[in-house]
């Protein structure tokens, strides 16, 4: 079982400018310049760029190196007594706003921080781009708020102790207020959300042997480097470096916030050992009970709980695949077969707020995540797993692409693009399925399928036309 996570860029700047003399000499002297002396006179060349600061190919570089040596384990990141405090403890220590970084810059992003304890179990370096080179962002307790509860805990903080993850501010909802437009927490766990939505499913940067009898392998992300922007960037750089028993990993995601906000990933990975099961973009999602549940609990008051509601996929020849969602009784995985499929999702389509009645959750404003894929990915499936569950704080829905064939040796690189969105933001051209109805006949005991189907292309039909 999954537990839950509760709780983007730009090359560098271009400052330096190459600045070339150019003397020439005049056809027809003046007669102050008859002696043949000329006058230089100083010419202006455009800016020429200058050489990055960091790029993902240091980041590849970090991860081959890291391969090449046993997978060194977290230890003693953070002291015993700090896990062990209370869920409550760990929520009344809260970062101050005003020491957001980047607010007395006034820069179009800012960046807040997590305080490591209780699940989180270790903490993550954080560093800056600037023009003068790479600057670690150092942890301080004056950064938090220690409330109530953790009043007491503060004295007791190592001033080393370091972060457990950040998320990013911008203006996606208003121009006067940044609200959170991505978060980097936990293992290699992130999420954003589109312009008036709220955090619902997350991504991870790889899964490793989810549902396998053996047991899963959770990669993390050991360090972060973040280009500082500009004052009018609208996007913003993250660099990763990931690392597990098995495999390290180098990533990049340039995130642009909006109406749709877009995660442009890259990836190489580069592996320790052999593995099953290696799944490259994985989503990670809930379903507790939707409209179509039989067995749901009896003294609950909302009539649907979920993040998502389908797994729909775009094949490489044009096929469409939609998969609604379940809560199963036992673990059921299923396997969809492709050659460099173009997209898959977990989807959010039904927005209705009578449907969830849950004014806190607010699962009609949870986002989709649609997985566009970039260049060549060859043969492999999109994978679904569906893992029982009897609450809604637990994840028990995954979605990833797994690769036919993931050899030791030799890096493995992709390119994606998610897509945090509304859901009809993506949708078959020609019609998608919107309800499905069922009916036993009992002389016969057969069963009837009502199939209702909607799209702009079926809209076109006159009664009458063949379908």
């Amino acid at each position: 079982m999954i537990k839950r996570q509760r709780s983007q860029s730009t090359l560098c700047l271009l400052v330096v400018s190459l600045i070339g003399l150019l003397f020439l000499v005049p056809a027809f002297a003046p007669p102050a310049l008859a002696s043949g002396k000329t006058k230089a006179k100083q010419t202006k060349q455009p800016p020429q760029p200058k050489k990055p600061v960091f790029t993902l190919d240091k980041v590849v570089e970090k991860a081959r190196v890291l391969a090449k040596s046993p997978y060194q384990p977290p230890k003693d990141m953070v002291p015993k007594w700090l896990l062990d405090i209370t869920y409550d403890q760990l929520r009344d220590i809260r970062f101050i706003p005003d020491k957001s970084h980047w607010r007395p810059d006034g820069l179009p992003f800012e960046l807040q921080f997590f305080h490591a304890g209780l699940y989180f179990d270790r903490t993550v370096k954080i560093n800056e781009i600037t023009d003068a080179g790479v600057v670690p962002i150092a942890f301080s307790t004056d950064l938090f708020n220690y409330e109530k509860s953790a009043r007491e805990l503060k004295e007791k903080i190592p001033p080393n102790l370091g972060f457990a993850g950040f998320r990013i501010h911008g203006n996606i909802n208003t121009p006067n207020y940044k609200d959170e437009v991505a978060v980097f927490l936990g293992a290699s766990y992130f999420k954003s959300l589109a312009k008036g939505q709220v955090y619902g499913l997350s991504a991870r940067g790889l899964a490793i042997d989810t549902a396998q009898p053996q047991g899963e392998e959770f990669p993390w992300f050991r360090e972060f480097w973040i280009q500082r922007p500009d004052p009018h960037d609208t996007n913003i750089t993250v660099y990763a470096l990931l690392d597990s028993p098995r495999t390290t990993g180098a990533y990049r995601f340039v995130i642009t916030p909006g109406t749709q906000t877009l995660m442009e990933v890259d990836c190489t990975l580069f592996l320790r050992k052999a593995i099953d099961k290696l799944g490259i973009a994985p989503l990670t999602s809930m379903f507790f009970y939707g409209e179509n549940t039989n067995q749901r609990p009896k003294d609950s008051f909302r009539p649907e709980i979920h993040d998502s509601d389908g797994l729909m996929i775009e094949m490489e020849t044009g096929e469409w695949i939609w998969r609604p969602l379940r809560n199963p009784t036992f673990l059921q995985v299923n396997a969809f077969e492709a050659d460099n499929p173009r997209g898959f999702g977990l989807m959010q389509r039904d927005l209705n707020f009578d449907h969830y009645q849950d004014l806190e959750a607010h699962y009609e404003k949870r986002p989709s995540a649609w997985i566009t894929t970039k260049g060549p990915w060859g043969r492999g499936w999109v994978e679904l797993v569906q893992i029982p569950t009897d609450d809604e704080i637990h994840d028990n829905i995954v979605a990833f692409w797994r690769p036919a064939a993931a050899p030791i040796g030799q890096p493995l690189s992709f390119s994606y693009s998610i897509s945090w969105q509304y859901p009809d933001d993506k949708h078959p051209p020609g019609g998608r399925v919107v309800a499905t109805r069922t009916e036993t006949w009992k002389l016969s005991e057969k069963k009837k399928y009502i199939i209702d189907f909607e799209g702009p292309e079926l809209e076109k039909l006159q009664p009458g036309d063949p379908v």
